[in-house]
């Protein structure tokens, strides 16, 4: 197991989060708001009223006051002083970016597909995860699971046609210094990207797909669209000639079938769909929280 020196690992960690994290924001699709160096007025101002002080604008915040702010609320939040060099650095980053819990569930995550780890993805960091965490034999393999569970969360966010560049940017950077102190080398540098500072929460996770399209006549999908009215307007014309002529007969009794197929049969698969992509969105936001058997 590592030997780890929480007065040394929390300080190069947040000196690498605050190159991502840039300087003053206030972008309109950010659900943040207004940010300087990572820390949002409403972190700040909660901050300041637990010290005794009153509110200040987020831009004037000091560097001993964003430094406690990032030690108590992030750093010692996440028991990351407890995890493996590297891995404290990701899972930190994280929890910077989208809140503790969530970084504690991408954690989660990535043991539970090594196998270390059977309890609930429930974004609490208790014994049962730091022991798991502590029986990892290969740290560069669980820092890459944690950026790909985190990679796999940005894409399911709305937000991500805006952000999403920058998110990859940083979760690249991320991986790359995470992995490399985890071997004890000493990591590359970060680079600031555009759009990379935005904080990506899951209140901004798109909506599941609609099942209306499909529940309008037992499945919607093709059945409803202009193939199967086209099929319909067509064996109503036919109609009235089938009581005198077999063939006819036989068309319409067939445009019946048809019609019926792609109905039934387009709503089906557009349910089938949906299902699918509403597993892989709820796979990707950590919202589906039972205990692995």
């Amino acid at each position: 197991m590592q030997v780890i020196d929480p007065a040394n690992e929390f300080p190069r960690s947040l000196a690498k989060t605050l190159i991502h994290e840039g300087g003053y924001s206030n972008h309109v699709a950010d659900p943040g708001g207004a940010t300087m160096r990572g820390i949002t007025q409403r972190v700040y101002d909660e901050y300041r009223r637990s010290i005794g002080l009153g509110p200040l604008p987020v831009k004037n915040i000091s560097t001993s006051e964003l430094q406690a702010i990032y030690r108590k609320r992030y750093w010692n939040l996440a028991k990351c002083d407890k995890l493996a060099r590297g891995v404290s650095y990701v899972v930190f980053d994280g929890a910077v970016n989208s809140g503790v819990g969530q970084s504690v569930k991408w954690l989660q995550r990535a043991l539970q597909a090594m196998g270390l780890y059977q309890g609930a993805i429930d974004g609490v960091i208790g014994q049962g995860t730091l022991l798991a965490a502590a029986g990892v034999n290969d740290n560069d393999a669980l820092v890459a699971r944690i950026c790909e569970r985190r990679m796999a969360f940005f894409k399911a966010l709305k937000t991500f046609k805006t952000f999403g560049k920058g998110w990859s940017a940083s979760v690249n950077g991320v991986l790359s210094v995470g992995q490399a102190w985890a071997t004890g080398s000493v990591g590359p540098e970060i680079e600031y990207v555009a759009g990379g500072d935005a904080k990506a929460f899951i209140s901004d996770a798109k909506p599941a797909p609609t099942m209306g399209a499909a529940d309008a006549s037992t499945g919607g999908g093709v059945g409803s669209g202009g193939i199967a009215v086209t099929l319909e307007q067509v064996r109503d014309q036919l109609t009235p000639y089938s009581y005198g002529s077999e063939l006819i007969g036989k068309v319409v009794a067939g445009l019946i079938i048809v019609g019926a197929v792609l109905t039934i049969g387009g709503g089906l698969a557009y349910r089938w769909w949906a299902n699918r992509r509403n597993q892989e969105r709820l796979d990707a936001l950590d919202l589906q929280t039972k205990a692995a058997a």
